[in-house]
């Protein structure tokens, strides 16, 4: 299983609408970003025990991508129990009441296809890619782990010893996850992604067999879930498979809206800083906190897409030209923002020094870009060049059809719809300067940013 902590670092956004061109339409609009695509016919429904399903035709290969999104993430796990939703992720896969733990597994691998699963702030996921023909048969093994797991006491310390090593290994042993886990429990002073996905090893030391059936039976419902269905497939046979296959699960008691402790004012400016000897290269990355795409004003996530883009999206943005090639003190220098987050979310510049090169000099000049943005904005044309870039990623980046299935599963499981997913290039496009200098000024101000540092061992005094 994924650790969707790490997906969200490197997905960083909805990757928009750009997966909605078909064949021909993608030649036209790689060599003209500001065409204005061709659509998929998107379908999108209701069972009539509440669970939604989306299916994405894409006739191009005979494969489909099968994806149960739940809302339900880490940051909606009760006080004291951190990690019982990537905990119940693993159980998913154990024995039913139909089928014996592993036989899901088996039965994927027998027709060469692929399955795997993550868990993140805000939804847990589960997927399989498979051939068309396959698909009622995923579609009956989902169904059926919904309501129909076992869990035993033996299951559960079992596999609760597996998360306790995954944790030792992917976190623990490795100072830029251990880092990276004290920068969000400080850029976050009440919201619970300050919390880690994987949770605090005392609180997974202690999650028992009560905990995992209570989570089961709250969270893992069909009207708290989505279905998406992307592929060689059409509408009309899906809803008939899912009609057959989860619309006989049992529809859960509605749940309450999911409303989560509010961010209080950020008036500090915080710095955390760890040095190890298993560091080689010191590097930093500064973080604000921002709106999302679901809490921002109209225009506001839009426009700190673009910035991040502009700032730092690639080799064309100011900080990789500035920095990597112009002044030659970094190796790597950037800026990300993750808009597909349920509450506010947060924006990160980074970098790292270059041979002889100090890590201040590097922080020194990342600062004066973001400030130069600030104050001085972006000029039309580097505006329009970044759109441009930035759409041509997204045309590329539909060639994964998981990819397609996970721009509608993170946005409807977010508080988004099928239509903010189809919106999006135009709403890009109609991004101003303006807007982007606005949303530079506004949120990144160093006084209210939370730094971390990751020095080698004998950097710590400095």
């Amino acid at each position: 299983m994924t650790s969707r902590a790490e997906w969200l670092r490197t997905t960083l956004l909805a990757i928009s609408l750009a997966f909605t061109l078909t064949g021909p339409a993608l030649a036209d609009s790689a060599a003209s970003p500001n065409a204005k695509p061709a659509e998929f016919k998107v379908t999108d429904f209701l069972l009539d025990n509440g669970m939604e399903v989306v299916v994405i035709p894409d006739h191009r290969a005979p494969i489909v991508t099968h994806m149960v999104w739940y809302k339900i993430g880490s940051a909606d796990e009760p006080p004291g129990k951190s990690g019982i939703a990537h905990f119940f992720e693993h159980l998913m896969f154990k024995a039913t009441t139909n089928h014996a733990a592993g036989e899901f597994d088996r039965a994927i691998s027998d027709i060469g296809g692929s399955n795997n699963a993550f868990t993140s702030y805000d939804y847990t996921a589960f997927h399989e890619t498979v051939a068309p023909s396959a698909l009622e048969q995923m579609m009956g093994f989902e169904a059926d782990r919904m309501r129909n797991l076992i869990l035993t006491d033996d299951v559960i310390k079992t596999e609760r010893d597996v998360i306790l090593e995954e944790r030792r290994s992917r976190i623990d042993n490795n100072p830029q996850a251990v880092l990276d886990e004290e920068v969000d429990a400080t850029l976050w002073q009440n919201q619970p992604y300050r919390i880690p996905v994987i949770g605090w090893m005392q609180e997974m030391e202690q999650l028992n067999r009560t905990d995992a059936v209570a989570f089961y039976d709250k969270y893992y419902r069909p009207n708290n879930a989505v279905l998406i269905v992307a592929g060689d497939v059409e509408p009309e046979t899906v809803k008939a498979l899912a009609e057959k296959t989860y619309g006989k699960v049992v529809r859960g008691p509605d749940l309450p809206p999911r409303i989560r402790p509010v961010e209080p004012e950020q008036n500090t400016k915080r710095t955390v800083t760890l040095a190890d000897a298993r560091v080689s290269v010191p590097s930093f990355s500064t973080q604000w906190v921002v709106p999302s795409y679901r809490t921002a004003r109209p225009g506001e996530a839009e426009a700190l897409d673009l910035l991040a883009e502009i700032l730092g999206g690639g080799n064309r943005s100011r900080l990789y030209q500035a920095l990597v090639v112009k002044q030659g003190i970094a190796s790597n220098a950037g800026a990300y923002f993750q808009g597909t987050m349920l509450d506010d979310t947060n924006f990160t510049v980074y970098g790292a020094p270059r041979g002889d090169a100090k890590l201040a000099d590097v922080e020194v000049a990342v600062d004066a870009e973001v400030a130069r943005i600030a104050s001085a904005g972006v000029t039309p044309d580097e505006l329009e060049k970044a759109k441009d870039r930035y759409i041509r990623s997204m045309v590329f980046a539909r060639d994964k059809q998981d990819s397609m299935a996970e721009i509608y599963g993170s946005t409807l499981t977010t508080g988004g719809n099928v239509q903010d997913v189809q919106q999006w290039p135009d709403r890009i496009r109609k991004v101003t300067a303006d807007e982007v200098k606005a949303v530079a000024a506004r949120y990144l101000v160093l006084a209210r940013s939370t730094t971390g540092y990751l020095l080698p061992q004998q950097q710590a005094g400095n």
